[in-house]
């Protein structure tokens, strides 16, 4: 199994920065794409940055600019720097992670479907 745990949400007033992190455990040995996805109220899980084992990576529209995502593989944990935080940023954020063990490669994504391992997720908040 794996576990994926979240950190550093918050509140932030518009402008402002945060950077979460994902802290993973357990059978994560093999190839795999992590991303990070968010979550507003009423409204589809939705993706805002993915990477792969190749070191790709992939932004949404909204967050290109304006946002970076990176893995420590040493720590085993995936980064996303956000700046310039508006209040449409409002959401709960979740990291998302697959694992492949065949030695085939699997590109980043951005859709919920191509990942099996979900965390909790961190509250983000931007106010005016």
């Amino acid at each position: 199994q794996v576990q994926l745990v979240e950190s550093g949400g918050g509140s932030v007033k518009s402008g402002g920065s945060l950077r979460l992190s994902c802290a993973a455990s357990g059978h994560t040995s093999g190839n795999y794409r992590m991303g990070w996805f968010r979550q507003a109220p009423g409204k589809e899980r939705e993706g805002v940055a993915a990477i792969d084992d190749r070191g790709a990576k992939i932004y949404a529209y909204s967050f290109e600019g304006r946002s970076s995502i990176s893995r420590d593989n040493a720590k085993n944990t995936l980064y996303l720097q956000m700046n310039n935080l508006q209040p449409e940023d409002t959401a709960i954020y979740y990291c998302a992670a697959s694992y492949f063990f065949n030695g085939y490669y699997y590109p980043k994504s951005l859709h919920t479907s191509d990942y099996t391992f979900w965390g909790q997720g961190t509250q983000v908040t931007v106010s005016a």
